[in-house]
Formats: structure tokens, sequence, C-alpha cells
């Protein structure tokens, strides 16, 4: 199947913007225009989920508020992105507005579609929809079903309730969001076959949510499990939002070289002018003649100056193609000639570089084809500090900690500039039922049983919850 034919047919597109939804990986999505916020009961309505799917899980999340803290804040920088987009019109753009349809439906029939055939055994999504009914969907027979697509009408502008018409705008809406997120697939042309799959697929998300909206408002249908659905398909939507709204104002979040150098001046304790003062001292030796692969050996912080086998390297890089190394390095490296040194300092993110040329020229690859080579020694100085906020950090080269910093705080505003402006409204912590070992064991029991295996065959340490590791935040490097 095509990239493009996946992107047509896939169910639940979840457009990550790297906010860390733990525990909504599985429950996420709600209707509504209402993007500005999510209540402490709805939280705890998709927390209850985990007391059958994964309580080893929830258990940990009500013994650790920190765990739940992370929850919230990826919450409020969901809602606040995505109430961001309301307010600059991004949910009105004909494209967006139609997928903002698209999503509640899909999201809508998945579900139903698991509800009501939760005990049939496995089959395909939408497996027990019949060609009749699809043919019966597109006016090609006896009835035609239109619940879905009356609000298409009202909400994307069709002009008729002709199911046929309005495929054509979810496929037209649907290639063009695929086309824009994958500009490899620009110039691909939908085949005949993907077309037929697409309107197949189509057809029975309409059939579904038409299905399920007559029994929700019938009261058919458990109120819990509807307000589920509809929690699902708001958090979905406001994750598409959340995305347009961060690719539009992605320059926004971007910090600038002076920016950095400006915060460096005004903040000493981020300043690597020490390590500068000695890559300094390194290369007056090196212009006073002293052998540059001894001092390489002596000073350098490069880890990769130790071969495989332990031995030292000199500082010595061979047979570099031409575009390899960082450009500033590169082309420091390539403005000499054979046995020179470069006059001054080479700065990249890595530190503070003292760059030799050894050789130029022309050597063949694994395939037998020429190309530029150059070999180079160099010898570098880490310019890595440690977070002065944080003392137990990993030093990382001072430029990128502070670009780091500045970049955290740009979000940070962002974020609380739309929260304060847009009415977003999450609440600061929620209830986690009680789990009890006995829960715990069970829910592993139906585990093991999933995946095939009797009791014998689990492992000892499977007795017992395993406590989960938590993800270290990134330090240095």
């Amino acid at each position: 199947m095509s990239s493009l034919t996946k992107g047509l047919i896939l169910l639940l597109v979840v457009l990550g913007i790297g906010v860390g939804l733990v525990f909504w990986k599985k429950n996420v999505g709600h209707t509504g225009s209402n993007v500005n916020g999510i209540t402490k009961e709805e939280i705890e309505l998709l927390v209850a989920d985990l007391a059958k799917d994964n309580p080893a899980y929830l258990k940990r999340l009500g013994e650790n508020p920190d765990m739940r803290k992370e929850q919230i804040d990826s919450l409020r920088e969901l809602f606040a992105l995505a109430s961001g987009a309301r307010a600059e019109g991004l949910a009105n753009d004909p494209t967006n507005k139609t997928e903002l349809e698209t999503i509640r439906a899909q999201v809508i029939a998945v579900n139903y579609d698991r509800e009501i055939h939760k005990d049939a055994g496995p089959m395909p999504p939408f497996g027990f929809i019949e060609e009749p009914q699809i043919n019966a969907f597109y006016g090609q027979g006896e009835q035609t079903e239109k619940g879905f697509f009356d609000n298409l009408k009202d909400k994307i502008g069709l002009g008729a309730r002709d199911n046929e018409l309005a495929f054509q705008r979810f496929l037209e809406s649907k290639i063009a969001l695929i086309k824009e997120n994958n500009p490899s697939l620009a110039d691909k042309e939908i085949s005949e076959d993907e077309r037929k799959q697409a309107r197949e697929m189509f057809a029975k998300v309409g059939i579904y949510e038409q299905e399920f909206q007559q029994k929700a408002q019938a009261g058919e249908l458990d109120p819990n499990f509807v307000k589920k659905v509809n929690l699902q398909v708001k958090l979905q939507q406001a994750q598409f939002l959340a995305r347009l709204y961060s690719k539009k104002n992605a320059e926004k979040m971007k910090v600038t070289d002076e920016e950095v150098e400006k915060f460096i001046a005004e903040n000493p304790a981020y300043s690597a002018a020490e390590k500068k003062t000695k890559a300094e001292e390194i290369l007056a030796r090196v212009k006073n003649g002293e052998d540059f692969a001894t001092l390489a050996n002596e000073f350098t912080e490069d880890p990769g100056n130790k071969a495989p086998d332990g031995k030292l390297k000199g500082g010595l890089y061979e047979n570099n193609p031409k575009g390899r190394m960082v450009p500033a390095f590169e082309q420091a490296a390539l403005s000499l000639e054979p046995g020179q040194v470069y006059d001054t300092l080479v700065e990249t993110d890595y530190g503070y570089h003292i760059v030799k040329l050894e050789r130029k020229g022309v050597t063949k690859d694994d395939s037998g084809k020429e190309e530029e080579t150059y070999d180079v020694r160099h010898i570098l100085i880490s310019n890595g500090i440690k977070d002065p906020d944080d003392p137990e950090s990993q030093e990382m080269p001072a430029k990128m900690l502070v670009r780091r910093k500045l970049e955290e705080k740009k979000q940070k505003d962002l974020i609380e500039g739309l929260i304060a402006r847009n009415g977003v409204s999450v609440p600061d912590d929620f209830d986690v039922p009680e789990v009890t070992d006995e829960m715990i064991q069970e829910a592993m029991q139906k585990q093991r049983k999933q995946m095939g295996l009797d009791e014998s065959e689990a492992p000892a340490a499977d007795k017992a919850p395993p406590a989960k590791k938590e993800e270290a935040k990134p330090k240095g490097k």
C-alpha cells in the first residue's frame, strides 16, 4: 500500500507536536468547537479506563504528584496551542475545517465499531459493514446514509446532500494535507485503486458515525461511552489545531545567535571564557613549533581521538568527504594548504578547535567512484558548562545550553500568553482511583492470556508488578 493510500484511509491520525500525553496515547480525542480546556471530571473519565487497561501505571500515577503534574502541563500546552489556532482563524480554513469534521467522524466511527463488536472476536476495522450498505450510502441502493454529511453541509458549506460530493471534498482536503506534510508526495497522483479504497473507507466511517448519533440521541448507548468518545474527539481535534498553530508560529520560537550572545554577555555564569583561554594557549604552543599530534593526545577533549584498540590518533581524521564535517570546521580546514595550521580558533557547538590540514586530494569510495577528500587534525577544547541552575546536570556546550534555555522561556511565555488571552482552563490536579495488587495481578493474567501464555510460562518476575522506571529529563548532550 502506498504512502498516499495509508494517509487517505488512516483512521486515527495523531499529528504530534511534542506534547507528552503519556497516558492518553490510547484514549485521545471530543467534539465541539470548545478546545479551550478540559475539566477535572473529563480527565478522571480518561483515567478510569487505566484501572482495567494498565492498573500498575495508574498506581504509580496516584502515588507520584510529579507524574500527574507532567500530564497537566502537557494538557495546558495542548489546549493553549489549539486555542491559538482558533484565535488566528486556522480552524476556518476550508481544508482544516474539513479535516476537523473528518477527525470527529473517524473517532466516533472507530470507537463505535469497537464497542458494538467488542465480543465478536478479531476483525479488521469496519469488517462487519458489507458492500450493499456501502452502495446504499452512495445512493446505489434502496436508502442512503446522511447523518454525518448533513453536518458537513452546515460546517464546510456543501451545497447539496450528496455523499459523492462530500467524499470528493474529503479526498481533496486529505490529499492537500498529506502533500503539505510530506513534500516528497507533492507530485504524486492518486490511482484509481487508491481512490476506490478511500471511497469505501469514507462510506464505512459515515455509516457508523450515523448509527452512533442515532443511538446516542435515542439513549441506546452507555452515557459514559458517549462522553468518552466525545472527549476523544475533543483531544484529537485539539492536537490537530495545536500542530497547525505550532507550524505557523515556528519562527517565533527560534532563538537567534545575537540573543544567545547577549544572554551570555549579561550572565557570565554561562560563559566559556576560561575554556577559550585554554584553547588559545594551546594554539600558541602549536604556532611555536610544538608537535601537533602530541599536543592533541595530551589536550583534546574529542572522544573520537581514541581508536577502538585504545590507541590515540593524534587528533587525526582521514579521508573525510566534503560535507561530512561541521561547516565552520570544514571551511577552515579546506582554506589551508597541507601542513598549515589555521591561524585562529574555530568555534562550533562542540567547542574550540585548533585545526591543521594534512592532505587534500581525491580518493575512491566503496563503489569505485572518485570524490574529493581531505585529512585533518584537530584539538578540541570543549566549551561545555554545567547549568548554573542545576548543579547536578551534565556539561553541555554553553551556547547550546543558553539556546535551549531561551527557547524554553519563549515557549513558556507563549503558552502563558495564550492561556491568559484565550481563557484556557485546565485543573491543577486530578484524583486517581485506588489500585489494589489484585487488580494488577488480574491485568497481568489477562495480558498473558492475550499473548497465548499460561501461568506456568510466565516469568517469576511477572508475579509482582514491575516498577516502571521513570524517564529522566535529558541533561547535557
